[in-house]
């Protein structure tokens, strides 16, 4: 009787392995704020442009909690304490962070803040500088608040895409890294959900110690 031949056994690379677990569930608050749009004077377009990206963005199965308020500062906190204690790991704002008289996002968002994070800050206004000099004008934080990251966003769904996603030449290469490079890592150390990103859209950034295998 011949003898069978045996297959060698099938090479995986550890960081593309296939046979992963699930990605862990996330719940992320997102909220446009906007006197007219909350009145209905015109149609909001932040929270579409939230959802949309941040589907594309992640393999995370998401539950989103979305609010649409008017620029009112006490109204912008008490939402943002609101949807950290119903469990959002992250929480993103988009509107009301110029220099208006009822642009107070910031100072609603600070007012409930443990721990601000200013880099987001500036890289958003570095990202945007590369499109409008006006972005020196805009005003946006991040902060902290118990295990959430809290965000403010630009107003705009383009504007809201280049800050996350980051600046691309005319043939879809990396300029510059969006913020949402560092979102999944500051969520770690937060004890939040791990969160995997599609990087074809967003290119997480992880130190060695800190990376799971990666899906394709």
């Amino acid at each position: 009787m011949p003898a069978t031949r045996q297959r060698p056994p099938t090479k995986t690379n550890p960081m593309t392995d296939p046979a992963l677990p699930p990605p862990e569930s996330v719940k992320i608050g997102i909220v446009s704020i906007s006197d007219r749009a909350s009145s209905g004077v015109y149609e909001d377009k932040g929270l579409p442009a939230l959802q949309d990206w941040l589907a594309r963005a992640l393999h995370n199965p998401i539950e989103f909690v979305p609010r649409l308020i008017a620029d009112e500062q006490q109204t912008i906190s008490d939402t943002l304490v609101a949807l950290v204690d119903a469990g959002c790991s992250l929480v993103l704002t988009t509107g009301g962070t110029g220099p208006a008289p009822r642009d107070v996002t910031p100072e609603a968002t600070l007012a409930i803040a443990h721990k601000e994070m200013p880099g987001f800050g500036e890289q958003m206004r570095s990202i945007s500088l590369r499109f409008v000099p006006t972005a020196i004008l805009s005003r946006q934080v991040a902060v902290i608040r118990k295990q959430s990251l809290i965000i403010n966003l630009p107003g705009q769904p383009k504007a809201i895409a280049e800050t996350l996603e980051g600046a691309r030449a005319a043939d879809g290469s990396l300029i510059q890294a969006g913020i949402f490079a560092a979102v999944p890592y500051c969520i770690d150390l937060i004890e939040g959900p791990y969160l995997e990103t599609r990087e074809a859209v967003c290119k997480a950034f992880r130190p060695k110690v800190a990376q799971r295998p990666v899906r394709g």
